[in-house]
């Protein structure tokens, strides 16, 4: 079961976040779940 999360960013980031969306024709949201995925992934790295 999926579940929704709201993220909160500051001005800068949420530019960073719709060029990403623009540049690879994917949603904000997605951007942000790949974001999310990654940062898992790393934290995930360096606890191993």
């Amino acid at each position: 079961m999926a579940r929704r999360f709201t993220v909160v960013c500051d001005d800068d980031q949420a530019r960073i976040i719709e060029t990403l969306a623009r540049r690879y024709s994917i949603t904000e949201e997605e951007v942000l779940s790949q974001l999310v995925a990654l940062g898992l992934e790393a934290r995930d790295e360096q606890t191993v």
